[in-house]
């Protein structure tokens, strides 16, 4: 229990795991997940409260929780919430033939015991893909431990990997059992590998070699029969080129890949994925499932969907809640500020690839001219950090950098007295489940 949003994300910062948040729906339920967001930090948030407003629900509704719960909670909507937000049990749905592509392989290579590499941008479902390889494994009846590299520093990533033995270091004052351990017979998910330092690779490249790891301030190597997928939002060849990443710990972990096409790259699964969320939400808060209207479809093919399933699953969320009449319109989908959707399509003069290309490229010479580069580099850096409303993660992805890297930079700039654009924390109650 933490009395402050802000406080709840620097614990599992600190590898202190959640399945879920319990969060009062005073809170700035947004802003707490845009933090959790920057750090990499994806748990499901339901917001609860005692004496809460239809509207009040469904604000906290509408600014990124899963589901709200009245307090005190019946045991019967308990079971209901705890179902809905159980998103990865589901199974994979898909009707695009680039997705089934990869289902496909993804069956025919659950039941090996080879290292596999899942890639895609955030929000594809990588996560759900590692547990869907995990129940068709020969490990299905094991444990699924899942460990987000990028979410944890670098100085507690080592033990909360390998475990400590007593008196390891200040603060070690019993033995603990890493995820390595915990794992044992199961499958170890390591999620944006690409983020862990190079010198914790090499450790963790001799565990999968040797299949022993060496607690932190162990002197007895410890046996571990586990299964490792890994996932990365980012390109490890070019980490490899960049140095940041062990070119030998990528020849273990890519075995096999398995690349999930972005929500762009399928369009064919737009509509399925989002009749899956309505009916999904709909039973969860005792609605009936309305179906999309064809104008409502049309806008969600034409949406570019930056954050994949994971904001087309909000956005119909969303839509079970606000929509009115007999059909889920255009009106009802919004996107998380409450803008209407946005199909993303031409303005109403269009010049063309060649003669928008021209407009851009002329209209960042005028404003670039007489910079440095280390000054283009931080206003480029600001600028989109700034349109990512302060969200880490979304601005290290449009960068094309780490958010490690992204981190230095912002830190060198806070050290210059300059003021970095940073999600708001709420306050009041949360808890963790």
């Amino acid at each position: 229990h933490v009395e402050r949003g802000d406080q709840a994300t620097e614990q599992l910062r600190r590898g202190q795991g959640a399945d879920l948040l319990m969060v009062d729906y005073r809170v700035d339920i947004g802003a707490l997940i845009a933090a959790n967001d920057a750090e990499r930090i994806h748990v499901p948030v339901v917001a609860c409260g005692v004496d809460a407003s239809a509207t009040e629900a469904a604000d906290a509704i509408r600014a990124g929780a899963k589901e709200f719960i009245p307090l005190p909670p019946e045991a019967d909507l308990i079971a209901a919430v705890l179902s809905a937000v159980a998103d990865d049990e589901r199974p994979l749905i898909s009707a695009d033939p680039s997705m089934k592509h990869v289902i496909q392989l993804a069956d025919q290579v659950a039941r090996s015991e080879a290292s596999i590499l899942i890639t895609g941008e955030s929000g594809v479902g990588k996560e759900v893909m590692a547990r869907y390889l995990h129940a068709g494994s020969k490990r299905a009846d094991r444990p699924f431990i899942s460990v987000n590299c990028a979410a944890i520093p670098d100085n507690l990533l080592e033990s909360e990997l390998f475990g400590h033995e007593k008196g390891a270091f200040t603060g070690a004052m019993a033995r603990r059992i890493g995820k390595f351990e915990e794992a044992d017979g199961g499958t170890l998910l390591l999620d944006e590998i690409s983020e862990m330092d190079v010198r914790l690779q090499a450790k963790l490249l001799r565990a999968i070699q040797e299949r022993v790891i060496d607690r932190v301030g162990g002197n007895k190597p410890v046996p571990v029969n586990i299964r490792i997928i890994a996932t990365s939002n980012r390109d490890l060849a070019k980490s490899v080129a960049e140095g940041s990443f062990r070119e030998d710990l990528l020849y273990r972990l890519n075995v096999v890949n398995l690349r999930l096409p972005s929500l762009r790259e399928r369009p064919g699964d737009i509509s399925v994925l989002a009749d899956h969320f309505i009916k999904k939400y709909a039973a969860a808060n005792g609605m009936p499932a309305k179906p999309i209207s064809a104008d409502a479809r049309r806008a969600l093919t034409a949406h570019r969907w930056a954050g994949n399933v994971r904001e087309l699953e909000n956005a119909m969320h969303r839509a079970v809640l606000l929509s009115v009449g007999p059909e889920i319109d255009v009106d009802a989908i919004r996107l998380p500020d409450g803008q209407p959707l946005s199909a993303g399509g031409a303005t109403p003069y269009d010049a063309g690839p060649a003669g928008r290309a021209a407009q851009v490229a002329d209209a960042m010479t005028r404003s670039y001219v007489g910079q440095t580069v280390a000054a283009m580099e931080k206003t480029l850096i600001l600028d989109t950090l700034s349109h990512c409303l302060g969200n880490r993660t979304h601005a290290a992805n449009i960068l094309g950098i780490s958010i490690r890297t992204l981190r230095n930079k912002l830190n060198e700039y806070a050290d210059d007295g300059t003021p970095i654009p940073a999600p708001q924390s709420g306050v009041a109650g949360l808890s963790a489940a």
